[in-house]
């Protein structure tokens, strides 16, 4: 059974490389994201600096208000999916020894893909300490997102913080805006204008 708590290792002996069209569908709709140290490796095989790799190869992906970079996906006529810059539909990955983390992870063939992916999701997008990302993260399981055992809410926050996140209070506070901005002076003098109109 694949938890939150699961490491790495016993995670990517479940995800063996495999050629199938069910795992191999996936390149052609969208790419796996990297896990730490990930860039190094792409850079190092494609004899590339990072920021090259990043600036010609990558894209950034936002999940559970976290940022993270995959390979860019080739979009046609507008459509928000594409085939993964690294696919190639006879050869397979063209950078399969240093491939992504998620692509390592991702088996579409296997009744437990779905746990890896959203174990993926949860251990490399979700942050516990970023009220949005717990917020998100809620909307998703009530969506009906693929949720693993341990990653329950209730694991990271008490009821008064999922409270407070739901209400939105962790953004409500005291702060004078106008003053922060420097606007301050601005707004008052309109708004004797109007009184005065």
């Amino acid at each position: 059974m694949i938890t939150f708590a699961t490491d790495v290792d016993k995670v990517l002996k479940l995800g063996h490389p495999c050629r199938c069209p069910k795992c191999e569908n996936s390149c052609n709709y969208g790419s796996g994201v990297l896990g730490d140290g990930d860039l190094q490796r792409l850079a190092e095989f494609l004899e590339m600096s990072e920021e090259k790799v990043r600036e010609e190869c990558l894209e950034e992906i936002e999940k559970f208000n976290t940022k993270r970079l995959r390979p860019k996906i080739m979009r046609k006529d507008g459509k928000p999916y594409g085939k993964c810059i690294f696919y190639d539909n006879v050869n397979g990955c063209k950078v399969h020894p240093a491939k992504p983390l998620e692509c390592k992870v991702a088996m579409g063939c296997k009744p437990y893909g779905e746990e890896l992916i959203a174990w993926f999701d949860l251990k490399h997008f979700f942050n516990p300490n970023d009220p949005e990302s717990l917020r998100q993260l809620k909307v998703y399981i009530e969506a009906g997102g693929k949720l693993i055992p341990g990653a329950e809410l209730e694991n990271f926050a008490d009821a008064d913080t999922l409270k407070k996140i739901q209400e939105y209070d962790d953004l409500k506070d005291d702060t004078d805006w106008p003053e922060v901005l420097g606007i301050k002076d601005i707004l008052e003098k309109e708004g004797k204008n109007d009184e005065r109109e």
